[in-house]
């Protein structure tokens, strides 16, 4: 018997074909989640990024208005930082006191919370492909044992050429799930590591947010009328 892939799928039986399917659907799964990941994260990082950079000014300036309409701003959607940021700015902008600098840390971490599990999005996907191809693999690698040894019970062949067609079965079903683990794993990991410096960026700048409302506090109302009817409203 030959043992190219021609053979190979014209040999396999139903169930070892399923299983085959199962990680072909796994596998595509994972290259899927991957490349999207890849486009959101990058997108989202440098987004993020460029409003750090462009809210410097206005934060500076205690212009609060200005710095929300550009956490709003069309360009800026796809960043954690403008949709953190907008959170607590929001509630500044209501009023400026001890409560609300409380609330609006409260509506920081709340927000990123929720831009962390955004971003976490498929990683579960990832974990379950690294962890379970190898079984799958393992279940398909069973069955052309079983075929191996249906073919030689038969009768109608012996020697090699019995078991040839179920063992490579079972060789290729094992190679294809442990393959698509490592993809999955590879995958995971390495978003993992984007994800963990992601997470340090905005903790980095919930604790940047949080030194300026207290800069602000100790300084108490400027000249600026708009910032001693905030006061004022506070009080």
């Amino acid at each position: 018997m030959a043992f190219d892939l021609q053979h190979l799928w014209e040999a396999a039986t139903p169930y070892t074909l399923f299983i085959f399917a199962i990680m072909l659907v796994m596998g595509v799964m994972s290259v899927y989640v991957g490349i999207e990941r890849l486009v959101t994260l990058n997108k989202a990082r440098n987004q993020s990024r460029d409003l750090a950079e462009a809210l410097s000014k206005p934060l500076a300036d205690n212009d609060i208005a200005k710095s929300l309409k550009l956490c709003s701003d069309e360009q800026y959607k796809s960043s954690y930082l403008g949709n953190i940021m907008k959170a607590g700015l929001a509630e500044i902008n209501t009023r400026f006191d001890r409560h609300g600098v409380n609330a609006a840390l409260r509506a920081i971490e709340r927000q990123s919370t929720q831009e962390d599990m955004d971003l976490r999005r498929g990683m579960n996907i990832l974990a379950t492909v690294g962890s379970t191809a190898p079984f799958v693999g393992l279940v398909g690698t069973i069955f052309g044992i079983i075929n191996a040894f249906g073919a030689m019970a038969s009768g109608e062949e012996t020697g090699l050429a019995a078991v040839s067609g179920g063992i490579s079965e079972a060789l290729v079903a094992t190679a294809v799930g442990i393959f698509v683990a490592i993809v999955g794993v590879w995958l995971f990991n390495f978003f993992t590591a984007r994800l963990e410096i992601i997470d340090n960026d905005i903790s980095i700048s919930v604790q940047e947010f949080t030194d300026w409302c207290e800069k602000r506090l100790l300084a108490g109302p400027s000249d600026d009328p708009t910032e001693q009817v905030l006061a004022t409203k506070g009080k």
